[in-house]
């Protein structure tokens, strides 16, 4: 199993959907998206990946 073949937590997807609309990611970004959405810190890591991919998408598009 790949890292694009499982399903992410609701919580991970609102955080990758979230930041990946942000203009500037605040630095540090996991202890941010852990205390905003509740991750931990394997789970933030997994949101920053998942938003990278979104904005990559969103440049591919547009």
């Amino acid at each position: 199993m790949t890292g694009t073949d499982h399903q992410h937590s609701a919580a991970v997807e609102e955080a990758a959907q979230w930041l990946s609309q942000q203009q500037e990611v605040p630095r540090p970004a996991v202890p941010h998206l852990r205390n905003m959405f509740g991750l931990h810190a394997v789970e933030a890591v997994e949101a920053i990946r998942l938003a990278d991919q979104y904005r990559a998408k969103g440049r591919a598009t547009g």
